[in-house]
């Protein structure tokens, strides 16, 4: 009885196919392929996602990192199997043949896109950019996301390239694609020199690396941090969490300063002023303390002097050090703040204080202090 039943369905199938035009039929055949290859490509993720989900979610995850490169593929091969056994005519086949090459081309292209991402991840697993001591983890990082966007970029432009020359009428385009990538070697056209030269400058920064991702620069009179190292560009963190979006050339280009290109520890300076009857010796004491007891400090650096005078008053510096740009500035905030509260306290007087002199034409008195600390000549006025 089943087969009975199926061989009527194929009879009535054959019936109806037989009064559609033949010209429609290979169409038909071509979407029932892409129909077919989408619903295996839905069964296998359905079985892969049961069975590697849980038990190995990394392999899982890059398995859905391929899932589009993937169901292109069987797309593409179940179009070819279904143009392998369905009789077409010469026009239809002169319109799939190309736009079949450069599907191909364009999965080879995403394919290798995605490897490269997947490959760099990978790779970048083992460092942890917030880490405390992350000068080895910023310079990998960096190094690969750079290389990593150029390679990018280059790879889409081969891409198009190749699928450009696939066309005789566009051939010449796709030749001067070629050339403007470098790959003939001549560079051609003005409007591909920007492109062309931030692609070279990302390529030597990944190399050299002037900068890397969280290095507090000051570019342009701004001081920030820089957040992301595009093919094209780089965006600098600013302290008041503006974005300076500055090309990539710039780094290359211009000088710029980097508060850690060699490492991440920073020494920060606080500068206070004082009456020169100020007890430096107890003034340091009482910086040791302070900083002997901050959680920040690394251990480093640590230093108080008198670096300058002038006619009223002296500076006294205090140099510190901590693990980062970021730690080194509370340290700083925190040193300031518990130095003029100890010295407001205890040594009122030596907080800096303005002198005046009243000279009389009958003389000049000596020198006596007045109710606010300050020194000043006052002349007795005869009555």
């Amino acid at each position: 009885m089943p087969l009975g039943v199926f061989a009527n369905a194929w009879a009535e199938l054959k019936e109806s196919l037989s009064l559609i035009p033949e010209s429609v039929i290979p169409l038909i055949v071509l979407a029932a392929s892409v129909g077919v290859a989408l619903i295996v490509h839905g069964v296998i993720l359905a079985i892969i996602r049961r069975t590697l989900s849980p038990r190995a979610p990394f392999l899982f995850s890059l398995f859905v990192r391929l899932t589009g490169p993937f169901r292109l593929a069987l797309v593409l091969f179940g179009m070819n199997v279904a143009l392998a056994v369905t009789p077409i005519d010469s026009q239809l086949g002169m319109v799939l043949a190309p736009i079949l090459r450069v599907a191909f081309i364009a999965l080879l292209g995403w394919i290798t896109l995605t490897s490269i991402n997947i490959a760099a991840d990978v790779y970048l697993r083992r460092f942890d950019i917030s880490a405390a001591d992350n000068l080895l983890a910023r310079k990998q990082v960096t190094q690969v996301r750079v290389l990593k966007g150029a390679l990018g970029s280059l790879i889409t432009l081969i891409t198009i390239a190749v699928a450009l020359m696939t066309f005789d009428q566009v051939r010449q385009l796709g030749v001067s694609l070629f050339a403007s990538a470098g790959i003939a070697g001549i560079i051609v056209g003005l409007a591909a020199r920007p492109m062309l030269s931030n692609l070279i400058a990302g390529v030597q920064l990944a190399l050299t690396q002037p900068i890397r991702l969280e290095d507090a620069v000051v570019v342009e009179n701004e001081m920030g941090f820089v957040e992301q190292i595009n093919a094209t560009y780089v965006v600098v963190r600013l302290w008041d969490f503006r974005r300076m979006i500055v090309p990539l050339s710039y780094f290359m280009e211009k000088p710029f300063q980097n508060w850690t290109h060699e490492s991440s520890a920073l020494i920060g300076a606080v500068l206070i002023r004082v009456d020169f009857s100020a007890p430096v010796d107890r003034i340091r004491a009482k910086v040791h303390a302070i900083v002997e007891g901050s959680e920040i400090w690394d251990g480093r650096v640590l230093s108080v002097q008198v670096t300058d005078s002038d006619d009223i008053s002296m500076e006294v510096r205090v140099l510190v050090s901590a693990a980062n740009a970021g730690a080194t500035f509370d340290l700083r905030c925190e040193v300031r703040e518990k130095l003029l509260a100890y010295l407001q306290h205890e040594y009122p007087l030596v907080l800096p204080r303005r002198r005046q002199e009243a000279v009389s034409s009958a003389g000049s008195p000596p020198l006596v202090p007045d109710t606010a600390g300050r020194r000043s000549r006052v002349h007795e006025h005869s009555s």
